[in-house]
């Protein structure tokens, strides 16, 4: 199953960037014997003037992006906030009944338009807090290669 982290806005070089590629390079890695494979895209914010119109445009970008078939990830503070075994075992679910392809959505800093909380098949939040699309990225990342951990038994996770 491939797996895409589809996210508004662009990392710069730096610390943020280098941790994503750590996760993502891991993930890679781990995912190999599991079938799991993970990348990202980044999409240009939305220059227009208003949020409900900025979080339109960038909704009509996601989905237009999304395979055919995909199941939709939005990453929303609304949603829900599995524990990281529930999150490696839904992945996994996902998995084992064919998905071919599973896309992470992060909005831009104005969040979602209404087209992708409609759409999405979950709705997953890092906690009740809003956090910078940058650190969504990261925990993102880290999540996925820790589900993948996870799945492969391997001792990464503790619990």
């Amino acid at each position: 199953m491939r797996i895409l982290i589809a996210a508004v806005g662009r990392l710069k070089a730096g610390p943020d960037r280098a941790l994503v590629d750590r996760y993502v390079d891991r993930a890679s890695q781990a995912g190999r014997g599991l079938g799991l494979t993970l990348s990202v895209r980044e999409f240009v914010e939305s220059r227009a003037p208003r949020a409900d119109e900025r979080m339109a445009q960038e909704a009509t970008t996601l989905l237009a992006a999304l395979p055919e078939g995909a199941i939709l990830v939005a990453l929303d503070e609304r949603g829900e906030t599995p524990s990281s075994a529930a999150f490696a075992k839904r992945v996994g679910d996902w998995r084992d009944q064919g998905a071919r392809d599973l896309v992470f959505a992060i909005g831009g800093p104005d969040g979602h338009g209404e087209a992708i909380r409609k759409r999405a098949d979950l709705k997953l939040a890092f906690g009740a807090m809003t956090w910078p699309h940058q650190i969504v990225r990261m925990l993102l990342a880290e999540q996925v290669y820790r589900a993948m951990t996870i799945l492969s038994g391997h001792p990464y996770h503790r619990e």
